[in-house]
């Protein structure tokens, strides 16, 4: 064919990206282009925005990155604000295009958008759609999606039993851009919240985004750092840029791929060490996978409050207390602490994230649709599948018919046990003893005095009495 345009979407990459490549190989001349539609940056029904400044910073560096590299391989990336249902067939008469090459995912609104684009263009032209977001290939599991278990460890064994992942596509040498004189366009904000991100010196990493930054993330943390061999026994951790790989910001845009990503694991296996922390990187991309496939197979019903599994449960409305929560003024120091990290940076430890969610729909059973929806708004590695499927989970709604809980006092005592964490995002507990800035409630007026710490005045006091509701939760 002559022309194809090329629809980025969250692929936001040119190595092992076989939208791309495809089009490069099919057509004379490609269009890349970007849609900033306007309804990812509004606001979700729950009040928040869905897409908050840090994320919105992440995707545009992302962008000006994948300009960058096009255009050193002879293409360019156009970038269109509007309706993509509209922007592309507009596109697609201007160019004289015979197909739209397009990254599929499984989330509804992007499988709405996807068939509106297509409905839309005319019959003549082609619609390339190319699975490109997970480690396995949707067309090469063993059982197809939408008969998959439910449950995690049986659909993993019979995945890496029965299938193989596929290599990684070579980015084109060139992409071949059609001479038509377009304007390239403006890279907008991407978001409706007028604040500028933050910057906070406590943050574990700057996560700057675009292919070139997570490759040298990926280089600094398997290559330089060596890393690699320890990361089952450190992943857990909270302080500081290396006691996980945190790629999954770049995983979430598509600016690296999960199958590029192992197959570099694979090579330090090779050159370095084979061990269980090797492949514990690998069996994260699995779980990833995993709730990629389940959005698939299930659908809008992550989105309900009863799940997937039509859960009925009675959910608190409380605004005041979300707030509270949201603010990371609980009165608990390791929930507050995480919470105040996730606003400042963007970012939050796997640790963390459990937890905080655990008090949000175990402790004040509120409605957990709304922590999901806040943390659409706030993470820089926001990835539907995995946020919404997590939430769901740990609501006891999703991939688990266990209705466990987290009790947020021993997971900070074990995680953080000389407090480190805490006082560094709860200045205000600093110089207390580990147990007491864990526990500030049990100070008596004589210690508190000592201390220089004046509960209800310096520190929330906390909002409910957490460790009677451990109590009862250990009894139900």
């Amino acid at each position: 064919m002559d022309t194809a345009v090329v629809w980025f979407r969250d692929d936001l990459r040119v190595d092992d990206n076989p939208t791309l490549a495809d089009a490069v190989t099919a057509a004379d001349r490609v269009v890349p282009v970007y849609v900033a539609d306007p309804r990812r940056r509004g606001e979700t029904q729950y009040g928040t925005a869905k897409r908050g400044p840090i994320r919105a910073r992440f995707r545009r560096e992302s962008l000006l990155d994948l300009r960058e590299t096009l255009r050193k391989q002879g293409g360019e990336l156009l970038v269109r604000t509007g309706r993509v249902e509209t922007v592309i067939p507009d596109l697609v008469e201007q160019v004289d295009a015979q197909a739209v090459y397009a990254q599929t995912k499984p989330a509804t609104e992007e499988l709405e958008r996807e068939s509106a684009v297509r409905e839309s263009l005319p019959e003549h032209v082609a619609f390339e759609r190319r699975w490109t977001h997970t480690l396995y290939h949707l067309d090469d599991l063993p059982t197809p999606y939408d008969r998959i278990n439910d449950t995690f460890t049986p659909w993993r064994k019979e995945v890496e039993q029965g299938t193989a992942v596929r290599e990684p596509v070579d980015a084109p040498e060139t992409v071949p851009v059609a001479e038509l004189g377009l304007d390239p366009g403006e890279i907008p904000a991407l978001t409706t919240v007028d604040d500028e991100p933050p910057s906070d010196d406590r943050g574990v990493l700057r996560f700057k985004g675009g292919e070139s930054a997570g490759k040298r993330r990926l280089e600094d943390y398997i290559w330089e750092g060596d890393h690699l061999r320890e990361y089952k026994h450190t992943r857990n951790g909270m302080l500081g840029a290396d006691y996980s790989s945190k790629f999954s910001a770049w995983l979430a845009t598509g600016c690296l791929s999960p199958r590029w990503i192992r197959r570099e694991v694979q090579r330090y296996e090779a050159e370095r060490v084979s061990n269980e922390d090797t492949y514990w990187l690998v069996f994260e991309l699995l779980w990833r996978d995993y709730f990629q496939f389940q959005f698939l197979k299930h659908g809008g019903d992550f989105f309900a409050p009863t799940g997937i599994r039509d859960v009925d449960k009675q959910w608190e409305q409380d605004r005041q207390a979300f707030q509270r929560w949201a603010d990371g003024e609980t009165g608990i120091p390791f929930v507050d602490a995480n919470m105040r990290e996730l606003n400042r940076t963007g970012y939050m430890s796997n640790r963390g994230r459990q937890n905080v969610a655990s008090v949000l729909v175990d402790v004040l059973g509120i409605d957990w649709r709304w922590g999901a929806a806040y943390f659409e708004q706030q993470l820089v590695d926001y990835d539907v599948a995995s946020n919404w499927g997590n939430w769901a989970y740990q609501a006891g709604v999703g991939n688990d018919s266990r209705d466990n809980y987290f009790n947020v006092l021993s997971q900070a005592e074990r995680y953080d046990g000389n407090a480190e964490y805490v006082t560094t995002w709860c200045p205000e507990l600093d110089g207390l003893p580990a147990t007491s800035a864990h526990r500030p409630w049990r100070m008596d007026d004589h210690e508190a005095a000592a201390y220089g710490v004046e509960i209800g005045i310096d520190y929330p006091r906390p909002m409910v009495d957490i460790e009677a509701r451990y109590r009862e939760l250990g009894h139900r």
